[in-house]
């Protein structure tokens, strides 16, 4: 999920206007769970301020932290003292419909929650085999898949997986991690009966262009309502959501679904299709178009850009002009990249993932799949496409009294009249990510 993950943890990127960890939340509440334990790790604090003791959302909510990721069995651990005799656990990425889950909650044994999928995948999924509404197996990583029932990351259990946990020795190699799984299998080797109930649908959030299809899913948004204020000669069609302090300004056609968080500023003049997620305090400049798109907060967009399919982090800047294609002429798939690896993503539609902070210039055309890291400050006129790194000074440029001690914006001028004087000498970016900078 990086750069997205960079600053924020993956249960609470934003998908239909909330939290993903909320949806859950409020579906487990739906099926009759009244108290949570979430396990906490990687930038806790931004769970816990936003949930609190849960009291808002109407349950109530403790939490244990995980210092170190050592698996989802050790994660399980962690909270066996607050744990009562049996109780649901769910991944915090992973969200299926509610009558399902009350499904799972009404077991009376133990039970895990599966889904079918037409390729499952030994290298990333879990797959089990069931029989007669029993799980018969959990396949090892990598092995040729019995059937086409996969893990879907909620399991009904009871305090018995602690001590099955413990009986199950820490995988070799660095952090020995304890898997879930293998608690599972442990329980399956006592001879206790563990149900297989299948879902009916189910999301799970692997790679940032799913978010995308969650939105598809999770759209149209409940009842929020219009809270702020639209200006006379601005169109809301459909289904539209509209946070406080937030204004749509007057020629503005918003065509929904579309969630718009808080103190925002829209327009004038300007397009939104959904399914499309709008954050709190972002600035969206005339005549710009944003389709089926996530904004995270604090995000400006300014006048005259094109976003189409695309995942933009909080506190990014987009110049005037700016356009993130989201289809290749051909017409074929989008590739996308992982980690600074192409990967296939499936869609025939995609723009770009902006990390936090991402700043591009005036007129800056970026490539459908394109990745850019966090932090990133481009240049006017750039071209950008594949897995972009945020770029970082060489030491020996900066001189003492000059740019060394300048603010941002000198800097970024700076750095700017180097590149474009240098602009007729660069190489092409080699395959896999690159700029390049169009000078008059």
């Amino acid at each position: 999920m990086r750069p997205l993950t960079s600053s924020h943890p993956k249960a609470m990127l934003p998908i239909g206007g909330k939290p993903l960890l909320e949806h859950l939340v409020s579906r487990a509440k739906e099926a009759g769970v009244e108290r949570f334990v979430i396990v906490v790790g990687h930038q806790k604090d931004k769970i816990t301020d936003h949930f609190g003791d849960g009291e808002a959302l109407g349950v109530k909510i403790d939490y244990v932290v995980q210092e170190e990721r050592l698996g989802t069995g050790h994660a399980l651990l962690r909270a066996e003292g607050l744990a009562e005799d049996r109780f649901l656990v769910a991944n915090g990425d992973v969200l299926c419909d509610g009558p399902s889950l009350k499904r799972v909650a009404e077991v009376e044994g133990l039970a895990v929650a599966t889904a079918r999928v037409e390729d499952p995948d030994p290298e990333r999924d879990l797959i089990l085999e069931g029989e007669e509404g029993s799980l018969k197996s959990v396949a090892d990583k990598g092995k040729a898949p019995p059937s086409h029932l996969i893990y879907a990351g909620i399991c009904l259990l009871d305090r018995r997986i602690f001590e099955a946990l413990r009986r199950v020795p820490p995988s070799e190699g660095e952090g020995e991690e304890r898997d879930l799984s293998a608690g599972l299998r442990s329980l399956l080797a006592d001879g206790i009966q563990i149900g297989v109930a299948e879902l009916e649908s189910w999301i799970e959030i692997i790679h940032p262009w799913e978010i995308l299809k969650a939105n598809e899913t999770l759209m149209p948004p409940d009842t929020r309502g219009i809270l702020g204020e639209v200006e006379s000669n601005a169109t809301l069609s459909g289904e539209v959501a509209v946070g406080k302090g937030t204004v749509i300004r007057s020629g503005s056609f918003v065509a929904g679904p579309v969630a718009i968080g808080d103190g925002c500023d829209i327009g004038p003049n300007c397009l939104i299709r959904g399914p499309s997620s709008i954050g709190d305090g972002v600035s969206i400049g005339s005549g710009a178009v944003i389709e089926k798109s996530t904004i995270m907060e604090g995000t400006e967009i300014s006048h005259l850009c094109y976003l189409g399919d695309s995942l933009v982090g909080p506190g990014c800047l987009l110049g005037a002009g700016t356009i993130v294609a989201n289809q290749r002429h051909d017409g074929s798939d989008v590739r996308s990249y992982v980690g600074g690896t192409r990967a296939e993503t499936g869609r025939n539609r995609l723009g770009a993932v902006l990390g936090e902070g991402v700043k591009t210039g005036v007129g800056t055309i970026v490539y459908p799949g394109t990745v850019i890291e966090g932090g990133r400050w481009g240049r006017p006129g750039e071209v950008l496409w594949g897995s972009v790194e945020a770029e970082k000074p060489k030491p020996e440029e900066a001189k003492e009294g000059d740019e060394a001690e300048a603010g941002p914006s000198k800097k970024a001028e700076a750095e700017e009249k180097r590149e474009t004087d240098n602009a007729i000498d660069e190489n092409p970016a080699r395959d896999g990510g690159g700029s390049e900078t169009i000078a008059g």
